[in-house]
């Protein structure tokens, strides 16, 4: 959709440049935008391998997974049908420490190994295994597992929660924001922190709930 979208823009100014006497100015602003987007292109490189070099850091220090464990009550309670020590839960825990710190491109390689962990565990959910799952007194038993389980090619709870929370992104400093607008010039570029934080917030405890209640 956004290929069609994106092309009828594209069409559209190029037709009404030609019908309105404007291909030079078409022509300029073309060259122009190619001009902007490599140079932002470049600062955004130096920013995203900043933060990622330091999200590294912090991995191979043991930081991440004390801030991991220290998520372990908020992420039982969005994932509650979750191992607490599988390999999925490890991998939300540092998408979400990522975006937290408004480190996207950083959070981007951790949820696609959060969602093909989440997809293995509902594959075991649906082999009747018990992967993925918590040992606790009361747990479904085999068939009830694989009842539970969703059709192959269907979302599962966790997947569609994970989304949710990984696009509503609490972000306590955005700094791709930051980034764009000290590239374009803002005279405080960290001006945005304190309305993207608000933003960000509500749209996160807005998901959570949303999440809670369609999980039941």
């Amino acid at each position: 959709m956004l290929n069609y979208l994106w092309a009828g823009m594209t069409l559209t100014g190029i037709l009404w440049g030609a019908l309105h006497g404007q291909m030079t100015a078409v022509t300029d602003g073309a060259i122009q935008a190619s001009k902007e987007a490599v140079t932002l292109c470049v600062t955004m490189l130096g920013v995203m391998t900043l933060w990622t070099g330091v999200l590294e850091i912090g991995h191979r220090s043991g930081l991440v997974d004390q801030l991991a464990g220290r998520m372990g009550p908020i992420l039982t309670f969005l994932f509650p049908r979750l191992d607490p020590d599988g390999e999925a839960r490890k991998q939300i825990s540092v998408n979400m420490i990522a975006n937290i710190l408004g480190l996207g491109w950083a959070a981007t390689p951790a949820g696609l190994k959060a969602m093909e962990e989440l997809k293995k565990v509902e594959e075991e959910r649906r082999k009747g295994g018990a992967a993925g799952q918590k040992d606790t007194p009361g747990q479904e038993d085999t068939a009830g597992q694989r009842a539970a389980a969703r059709q192959a090619g269907t979302a599962s709870n966790e997947m569609c929660t994970f989304l949710i929370i990984n696009i509503s992104s609490l972000q306590l400093i955005p700094m791709n924001m930051i980034a764009y607008r000290s590239q374009y010039g803002s005279v405080n570029p960290t001006a945005i922190v304190g309305p993207a934080l608000a933003a960000t917030f509500i749209s996160t405890v807005v998901a959570v709930i949303f999440c809670r209640v369609m999980d039941r």
